[in-house]
């Protein structure tokens, strides 16, 4: 196993993980126990736990990121199939929350590096939300970030789609509103 490999083994097994029992739960040993990858070889990957945090929660920013993007990317009303690609994970049988807001949860303010992730992934998906709000519409970005992340909460206390659907409907009831001003 080269060292691309084994740092994949301990991503995906990080991630399960931490995503599924959470950040402080779950230990280094384990991680090299599920990933199959020698303890030296993870220390030599990931020198420490925050290393490996960090990198799982970057990788999973792309990948969710990316994945919202090409949900809205040619959606004949990209507002809406925000709330319906949230409605699809929101479904997803291991759907445990935001990483990133159970990431800050568990560990607050520290370590920095895991903090920066957290903030730049919040950031970019405000971003995209402006995006999709258009130009000068900051008030309302806001407002469909406030509900794509209470949706998020709500739906991890009670999986499936229905915070999601609730939501886009209070967005489409703010763009209606915006529109008649």
């Amino acid at each position: 196993m080269d060292d691309e490999e084994a740092r994949t083994r301990l991503l995906d097994a990080a991630e399960a993980l931490f995503y599924a029992d959470g950040i402080q739960a779950v230990g280094m040993d384990r991680i090299r126990t599920e990933s199959g990858v020698p303890l030296k070889r993870l220390y030599r990957l990931f020198p420490a736990k925050e290393s490996l945090v960090t990198a799982y929660l970057q990788r999973r920013d792309r990948r969710w990121t990316n994945s919202l993007r090409d949900a809205v990317a040619d959606a004949p009303d990209p507002v809406a199939a925000v709330f319906d690609w949230l409605a699809a994970w929101f479904s997803e049988p291991d759907f445990r929350g935001c990483a990133f807001l159970n990431a800050f949860g568990e560990l607050g303010t520290g370590p920095q590096a895991v903090l920066d992730v957290v903030r730049r992934h919040k950031a970019e998906l405000r971003a995209l939300l402006g995006e999709l709000a258009g130009p000068g519409e900051d008030a309302l970005a806001d407002q469909l970030m406030i509900l794509v992340e209470g949706a998020t909460v709500v739906a991890a206390l009670d999986p499936g789609p229905e915070p999601a659907h609730r939501a886009g409907a209070a967005a489409a009831l703010l763009i209606r509103s915006r529109a008649g001003r």
